[in-house]
């Protein structure tokens, strides 16, 4: 064992080349586990690497610093030593759970004398495991194998709350955000361009005829349309802008911080991307859309349902003028008045 300096580097290092254990007892390659043992005593960690060394762990000891916490990234377990002469607040072991979030960061055991009873309870309310120095070395295998177990509990339990986060907030067939989740960022930028006294737009589109096209060609094709004005959607955006599947073939486009006159430039860049894409298994469809555009601040906008319910009024004015073609709801502002607020399309009706 190779003695290092204090500046975030090991102390002591032990490898081992036994086939690395995934949490359910298999096997995931031959890379040991490794644990970064946080110790400024010295004989805490050469007991450790001298015990787990064998178990097929790779070690690597630090003395207690504000770079600490950043190498448990690197790490599949930290082991924390309280010697003695430390005081008996555990901040760093704070620290070390904060790092990424539950079921997220490396998992923590705390190693603490066996007089220091205050320390090993505080460290049990945090939620970590805890060893007594001296520890029965059978214990300690126990105890940082229960670490592996439970903290990959913990990260499977995470990461199925983030794809329920995601599913509660995403449609299914195009993976854009669904109504549900529209409505709230809406109500949130309303509330937000309100307070800053800034520009807030939204855009409606439908798709022309849509209805004939799942009679005539199937519901699957249909599908394939969607996805595809749900590309081009997405790609005529900024990523800053709220995408929503409105509902049925009807989407949705909020763009914060956007004055009329730029809410036209996307909604006829959508438009023209629509019209000009061909779409179906063999490319032989040509759908249309029909867009409606309004925005805050207008006098007649007060509210997010306004912007709403205005957006949706030059929809169907839209619709009602032929379809293929971008409306924008009148009376038309002062601040947009020099950009045209039609756009006819290509093809009739």
């Amino acid at each position: 064992m190779a003695g290092r300096n204090r500046q975030g580097r090991s102390l002591c290092e032990g490898r081992a080349t036994l086939p690395r254990r995934s949490f359910d007892g298999g096997t995931v390659g031959e890379k040991p586990f490794a644990l970064l043992v946080v110790d400024d005593s010295r004989s805490a960690a050469a007991k450790l690497v001298q015990n787990l060394t064998p178990e097929g762990f790779t070690l690597r000891v630090v003395p207690p610093g504000p770079e600490a916490p950043r190498l448990s990234a690197e790490v599949d377990l930290v082991i924390v030593c309280v010697g003695p002469e430390m005081p008996a607040d555990l901040s760093l072991v704070r620290r070390f759970m904060d790092v990424e979030g539950p079921g997220r960061g490396a998992p923590v055991l705390v190693v603490a004398p066996q007089e220091a009873r205050a320390t090993r309870l505080e460290a049990l309310r945090l939620g970590v495991e805890v060893v007594a120095d001296p520890w029965d070395t059978d214990e300690l295998r126990a105890r940082i194998h229960r670490c592996f177990s439970n903290h990959h509990t913990l990260s499977t339990l995470a990461a199925q709350v983030m794809e329920l986060q995601q599913l509660s907030v995403l449609d299914g067939l195009t993976q854009l955000h669904n109504h549900r989740y529209f409505q709230e960022r809406l109500r949130e930028e309303f509330r937000c361009a309100q307070r800053y006294d800034d520009a807030l737009c939204l855009i409606l589109l439908d798709l022309d005829f849509f209805k004939e096209i799942n009679d005539r060609h199937g519901h699957p094709v249909g599908d394939t349309v969607l996805c595809e004005v749900a590309r081009i959607l997405q790609q005529s955006v900024r990523e800053t802008d709220i995408v929503a599947r409105y509902g049925g073939e009807e989407f949705a486009v909020l763009l914060p911080r956007t004055h009329l006159a730029g809410a036209i430039t996307v909604a006829e860049r959508v438009w023209k991307g629509v019209a000009g894409q061909p779409m179906g298994a063999d490319g032989a469809l040509r759908i249309t859309a029909s867009l409606g555009v309004s925005g805050f601040p207008h006098r007649t906008v007060l509210t997010p349902e306004q912007l709403l319910l205005t957006a949706d009024e030059a929809l169907y004015r839209a619709k009602r003028e032929g379809r293929n073609r971008v409306c924008l709801h009148s009376p038309i502002p002062l601040h947009s008045a020099s950009r045209g607020w039609e756009s006819k399309g290509v093809g009739g009706k």
